[in-house]
This record gives structure tokens, C-alpha cells and sequence, in this order.
């Protein structure tokens, strides 16, 4: 059946999500069309497709097990120099995020992934641009704040042009819900994203 590569995230609302990743995009990330805005539950992952459908029942049961909490989203950090990331500071619900991840990568589970970094939850907003056009992110989003009841997750995929498309949404308390199928961006912006 071969692989997948898969990532675990908490979406950031609109509008906020869309106003992020135009940001991201104005800075010069090229990524920032192909990766919803998002905080990292487990980050890209390859994996054989046929455990697909256990990793699916695992999030389910962790989504059911777990409560909605609030999430704010207020200034900027950096990874630099470690990693070429600027980030908008996740400065509520980060315990909670931490405990979800934990639960999610469980070493008994089917998504037992070990990390590079001790896990930091936030949202990227530019990550391997110029050190000038970071510095530009830095500065801009330093006001910047947002605030929502996180209430699920959901798990994406990676297709072959790089962009990340959601497989399926995990709410708290409810068990999963099933996503539509998306389409492929248009042949000229994926060409102009990538």
C-alpha cells in the first residue's frame, strides 16, 4: 500500500487562520498557501498506510476522552538560531496542547513518534525565509492576539505537491466527523505556493 505522510494539529480559526497565513505568505514563506494555520499536536509523520485506520480510531478515542479549553494566541517568539522559525506565542491553553500531543504520540498507541525538540506549542507564521523578513514577522505580529475555545483536532495529509489537506476532524467529547473530499489547489497557484 506504501506511505503516508501524516501531521496531527489544532486548527486556528477563522478568521484568524486565513489572516496568519496571508501574513505568512506577505513575508515570503512560500510554504504558506500548502499548510493550513495550525498548532502542532504531532508534526509530519510518515507512516504505513495501512495503519491508517487504527491511527483514526486512536484519535478518535483520544478526541472523546478530552474537553474543549481555551486558547489565546498573543505576541511573537523565535526558534532562532536553533531553527528558522518565527512564532506567534500560544499564551493560553498550552498545558492543555501539551497534555493533548502527550496522549496523541502515547508509546502504546499507533502514532508513537519521538520529537526532534521538546514539544513548544505555537503557530508558525515564518520559517526558512531571510533572516530580514523574519526579523520583518517578528516585529509586526508583536501586538498581534487571538482568542478561541479549542473544542478538537484533526488530522491531515501530505499530497505529493506538498500541500497539507485535512483527512478528518476529531471534536472533544463527540467522536469523529467526517471531512468532504477537497480539491487540489488550481495548477497556477500551487505553481506560484511551492
Amino acid at each position: 500500500m506504501g506511505t503516508v505522510t501524516l501531521g496531527v494539529s489544532i486548527a486556528v480559526p477563522e478568521p484568524y487562520g486565513s489572516q496568519l497565513q496571508e501574513l505568512r505568505a506577505g513575508f515570503g514563506d512560500a510554504a504558506a498557501h500548502g499548510i493550513p494555520t495550525h498548532v502542532t499536536l504531532v508534526p509530519p509523520t510518515e507512516v504505513e498506510a495501512d495503519r491508517l485506520p487504527a491511527i483514526r480510531a486512536h484519535l478518535a478515542e483520544v478526541a472523546g476522552a478530552f474537553r474543549s479549553f481555551p486558547m489565546r494566541l498573543e505576541g511573537t517568539g523565535t526558534f532562532r538560531p536553533l531553527s528558522p522559525v518565527v512564532y506567534v506565542r500560544l499564551v493560553e491553553g498550552a498545558p492543555d496542547c501539551t497534555r493533548l500531543q502527550g496522549r496523541v504520540r502515547d508509546p502504546r498507541g499507533p502514532v508513537d513518534r519521538e520529537l526532534a525538540f521538546p514539544y513548544h506549542p505555537h503557530v508558525t507564521v515564518a520559517h526558512g525565509i531571510s533572516e530580514e523578513a523574519m526579523d520583518r514577522a517578528y516585529a509586526e505580529l508583536a501586538d498581534y492576539a487571538a482568542g478561541w475555545p479549542c473544542e478538537g483536532f484533526a488530522l491531515y495529509e501530505q499530497g505529493s505537491d506538498g500541500v497539507w489537506r485535512k483527512l478528518r476532524e476529531y471534536p472533544f467529547g463527540t467522536g469523529p466527523v467526517p471531512v468532504p473530499p477537497q480539491s487540489a489547489p488550481a495548477a497556477g497557484a500551487a505553481a506560484r505556493h511551492s
